[in-house]
């Protein structure tokens, strides 16, 4: 999205109720090289996975997260957490979005954990015995994946790491969405999806900079990429140290392919759903924005 002046509460809401909301996806890859990169991306366009990065001795391991948020994710990770010691970890994000209500569901789950959070690439390096795995930083986050890495209970962004934000929109609407119409209906489960997702901003101890960022940021325009100064102004970043949240892991950046989506995330929504990103849609239906979720809780 496009850096835009900060508003206050009142401001921003107003912005809001009149645009859209915020959404974001997350997707994380796990990579070994170069020839991986394209498998990664796909893996960034399908329902988000729960794997559990082992690095033992001297490293506790850590939760890799890769894909889309949708509607089975929480249950997803509540299945994958069952009989895990999750207390602590490190989730390492690398997504492009989803669901509005389900990332902020995921959310609460995350803090409620005492989970801290980063963005990168999970990369399983297979060189022999003794090489442990590390984290590639070169990442996205974007959408709702932003909304989870501010669930974190410390949380990193690597200085090569993409976190990206924009407003949500009406899914079948998205691709000409100056030229749609809308009704009633719509704009009250934008609004209420703007107040859940204002409340849960809050409550995770982001900042209305946050907000006042994504919600500046129309769909028909490119996603705005957070530079270093606004992580720290929306308080996305609690620590310029890898070491809080990820202790003896090694930070490698294998030559890749561009991971860029090719498609901003947009977010849709029906009557009586919550609204759910465009990437979303053509993630689980081939390419159509199908009649999309509301967003997030």
């Amino acid at each position: 999205m496009r850096l835009l002046k900060s508003l206050d509460f009142r401001g921003w809401l107003l912005v809001g109720t009149a645009a859209c909301c915020v959404a974001l996806t997350s997707a994380i890859a796990t990579v070994s090289s170069t020839a991986q990169a394209g498998g990664a991306l796909e893996e960034r366009k399908l329902p988000m996975k729960f794997n559990w990065v082992a690095c033992d001795p001297n490293c506790r391991g850590w939760v890799s997260a890769v894909g889309i948020i949708t509607a089975d994710s929480p249950k997803d990770f509540e299945e994958f957490a069952r009989g895990r010691q999750l207390g602590g970890a490190t989730v390492v994000l690398d997504s492009s979005g989803g669901s509005v209500n389900d990332a902020i569901t995921l959310g609460r789950r995350f803090r409620n954990l005492g989970l801290l959070t980063t963005v990168g690439m999970s990369v399983q390096n297979r060189g022999g015995q003794g090489v442990r795995p590390a984290v590639a930083p070169e990442a996205y986050c974007e959408s709702m994946c932003v909304f989870l890495l501010l669930a974190g209970k410390k949380r990193y962004v690597p200085e090569t790491a993409h976190v990206r934000v924009h407003q949500i929109w009406m899914g079948d609407r998205a691709d000409d969405a100056r030229a749609a119409t809308y009704s009633a209906q719509d704009l009250m489960i934008v609004e209420r999806d703007i107040g859940r997702l204002a409340k849960y901003t809050f409550d995770m101890g982001g900042a209305g900079d946050l907000l006042s960022l994504a919600l500046n940021v129309p769909p028909w325009e490119d996603l705005h990429e957070l530079d270093a100064g606004e992580l720290k102004l929306t308080n996305l970043v609690t620590t310029d140290l890898l070491a809080d949240v990820l202790p003896h892991v090694d930070v490698s950046a294998p030559a890749m392919a561009d991971l860029t989506p090719k498609r901003q995330d947009r977010f849709g929504t029906e009557p009586e759903q919550p609204a759910r990103s465009t990437k979303t849609a053509e993630a689980l239906t081939g390419g159509v924005a199908a009649p999309a979720a509301a967003s997030q809780k």
